[in-house]
Formats: C-alpha cells, sequence, structure tokens
C-alpha cells in the first residue's frame, strides 16, 4: 500500500506553557527550527500498514488516521508541543480544545483514541518509554443513543422510491432511463437493505453473487465482508440497470468495472464517488420534501437507518438485522430496537388500557 506522507511541521522544543494558560487558544506561530518528526512520522506509516485492522486496512481508514494525527500535530504547533516531549496535562489541554470546538463526544473520542495509537506505536518503537494519552478518555456524556437515529416512516419511504419511479416513467429513452434505474436501485438498496455509502461506492460487477433465481451482493466495509440478499423487486430493478447501462455506455465490462457509475459528461463511466452517492440521495430527499422536517436532517446514512429501523418493527430478529446491516456487536443493532418499541410498544398504553379496564 502507498500510503500518504504526513507533512508534520517541525516546531520549537522550548518550556512548556504554564497550567494557568488555556490552550484551546492559538499562538502566534512560531519560526521551524530542527525537530526530529521523521522517526515519528515513519513509525505511524508503519503502524498504519501493519497493525491497522491486521494489516488490511481500508484506504479511507488509511485516510482517517492521517488526517486525525494531522490535526493534532497541527494543534502542537500552535501551542508549542513537541510531540515526543508531550505529557498527559499536554493531551488534557488537547481534549479541551476538541471540546471548545464543539465536536461531539463520540468525534472527541475518535480523535482522542487515534492519538493514543500514534503514541502507543511510538512506545513500541522505542521513541519514548511511556504513552502520555494512555488513560485519557473522551468527556461523559449522558445521551440517548436512540437520538442520534434518523429514518423515514414506512409512508416516507414509499414516497421517496415512488417518486423515483414517477422520475422514471417520464424519460422516453434508454439515455434518460439510466440515471433513473441506477438511482431507483441505489437508493433501494440503501433503504431497503441497509448498505453503507461507503459500500455502495466500492460495489464492482465482480460483487454480484448469483445463487439460482436468487442474487445478492458481496459488500465489504469495516475489516469484514458479507452478503447481503437482495429481494426479487430489488434483482429486477438492478438487472434491468445492469442491461441498460450496457446499451447506453457500449463499452466493454470487466468483473472490476464499478456498478455504480457517474453518468455526468466529464466523469461519464467511472466510478460513482461517496459524494456522488451523497448528492444523488439529497436531490430526491429534497425533491419529496423529507431532507429537513420536525428538526431532524435525512441523509444518505439515514437509509441505512430507515432500514434497520423498519425491518425491526415489521418482525424481523435482533440477529437477522445484525447480519443485514453488518454489524459485529448486537449492541449496536439493539439501538434499532429501541427506536422502533419506543412508539410501537409504549407500556404506558397498557397501563392506560388496564386504568380503563378497573
Amino acid at each position: 500500500m502507498n500510503l500518504p506522507k504526513i507533512k508534520i511541521v517541525p516546531v520549537v522544543s522550548s518550556p512548556k506553557h504554564n497550567s494557568s494558560q488555556s490552550r484551546t487558544e492559538a499562538i502566534a506561530p512560531v519560526k521551524p527550527s530542527v525537530f526530529a518528526t521523521d522517526t515519528l512520522e515513519t513509525t505511524f506509516a508503519e503502524f498504519l500498514s501493519l497493525d491497522v485492522a491486521s494489516g488490511a486496512a481500508s484506504p479511507d481508514t488509511v485516510k482517517s488516521y492521517l488526517s486525525q494525527v494531522k490535526t493534532y500535530f497541527e494543534w502542537c504547533v500552535s501551542n508549542i508541543v513537541p510531540p515526543l516531549e508531550a505529557d498527559a496535562e499536554d493531551l488534557k489541554f488537547y481534549r479541551q480544545y476538541l471540546v471548545a470546538q464543539e465536536y461531539t463526544t463520540k468525534t472527541i473520542a475518535n480523535k482522542l483514541t487515534i492519538v493514543n495509537r500514534l503514541y502507543q506505536a511510538a512506545v513500541n518503537k522505542g521513541l519514548i518509554t511511556t504513552n502520555p494519552a494512555a488513560g485519557i478518555k473522551a468527556p461523559h456524556h449522558n445521551e440517548d443513543p436512540a437520538s442520534r437515529i434518523n429514518f423515514l416512516e414506512p409512508d416516507q419511504l414509499q414516497t421517496l422510491l415512488g417518486y423515483i419511479d414517477s422520475q422514471l416513467t417520464k424519460a422516453k429513452s434508454d439515455h434518460q432511463k439510466l440515471p433513473n434505474l441506477r438511482d431507483r436501485v441505489l437508493i433501494g438498496i440503501m433503504s431497503l437493505q441497509g448498505c453503507r455509502t461507503v459500500e455502495m461506492h466500492q460495489l464492482q460487477d465482480k460483487d454480484i453473487v448469483r445463487q439460482g433465481d436468487r442474487t445478492g451482493l458481496k459488500v465489504s466495509a469495516k475489516r469484514a465482508s458479507r452478503i447481503v440478499p437482495l429481494t426479487k423487486n430489488l434483482t429486477a430493478q438492478l438487472n434491468e440497470y445492469l442491461e441498460t447501462r450496457h446499451k447506453v455506455l457500449r463499452r466493454k465490462i470487466k468483473p472490476d468495472s464499478y456498478l455504480f457509475v457517474s453518468l455526468s459528461n466529464n466523469n461519464k463511466g467511472k466510478q460513482l464517488s461517496r459524494r456522488g452517492i451523497r448528492d444523488i440521495v439529497d436531490r430526491y430527499l429534497i425533491a419529496c420534501n423529507l431532507k429537513y422536517q420536525n428538526g431532524k436532517t435525512i441523509s444518505a446514512h439515514s437509509l441505512r437507518h430507515t432500514a434497520g429501523t423498519l425491518a425491526l418493527r415489521s418482525g424481523a430478529d435482533l440477529r437477522q438485522v445484525q447480519d443485514l446491516l453488518g454489524h459485529s456487536d448486537p449492541r449496536t443493532t439493539s439501538i434499532y430496537a429501541h427506536v422502533a418499541d419506543r412508539w410501537e410498544y409504549n407500556p404506558g398504553d397498557n397501563i392506560e388500557k388496564m386504568l380503563h379496564d378497573v
């Protein structure tokens, strides 16, 4: 794997701030001088390639790690904290900075975890003797996990999918139909089968699994792959999209061809980007007046929440939904059960009924 280089701006090794001075405020930039960062950079690059996800980290994961570490190094420069001389107090000030930036508790935890792993790699390499980030945790925040779940109700999902169908009926030629055929099966898979945006982005033709009259997709994300079974309706829609794509693009489809492709003039036939997928979903949500509603915002990822919530509400058991969504921990799936049960099975309804019968 060719890893991108981390650009670390050298900083001056100088006395630490007085503890009374807040490091959440950036100070004047300092002139760079000799500071040994190359070894730390190389150590972290080796860690990314060998240790993350047991040596099989995705490019997106590597990019995320590099970005988070770059943010930390930039903070170090602004606060005259040489990374290899940082102590636990420095890391607490960094945490304070993240809180001041109004990051969510989950995001802060992720950033601190990555910095922790950076320093653990440095310890393993012998660059430092102790890990200053060990034990530095994100602020505790009592939040109902289910409150973060935004999803479409059944009638809203029906409106969304029905709108795409209505646009398809207006198309007169295969060239006009192709974008709607692509979008219909793309959004259908995300909202009914719970696939992630990145999984749709990475799908290739060879990932289509055929077993008799059954069709599935082999999707990969977050260290594991799984087979997502398609409904008969989605299978028919996928086949129609593939047939029309071949007619319109007039090019040989290879096994490693990307399943969902851009149809814009500049990138026609090329892999549909993750941003492109999000833009497609947003366009339909806005057209159906579903994007913003009652203080919540529906996004492409909300379609995954929709699949998980509605699947449990329709009678699927927790294990089935866990397998469908590719959750390694059933506790993650149980959040959807909590969302589904909150309104459908309100214990208060039973109490009212009991009082009425008295």
